[in-house]
């Protein structure tokens, strides 16, 4: 927490941001924006992107799952 003589953190302010956010709005206040942001992001890029982004999200995975001591 800062005091009045400390400039804020980057980390610090987001935090309170989000907090603030999830404060004010609701489960479908979400839903919507993160549906918007998927269209949005189809929009400005292509199969492979996706495919790219498949790959490494398995990958992390993979690792994880290798490295757990299940």
């Amino acid at each position: 927490m800062t005091n009045n003589n400390e400039k804020m953190s980057r980390e610090e302010a987001g935090r309170k941001g989000g907090e603030a956010t999830a404060k004010k709005h609701d489960k479908e206040f979400f839903q919507e924006i993160g549906q918007k942001g998927g269209e949005a992001t189809s929009e400005n890029h292509d199969k492979e992107f996706y495919q790219e982004i498949g790959k490494k999200g398995g990958e992390a995975r993979a690792d994880q799952r290798d490295g757990s001591d299940d």
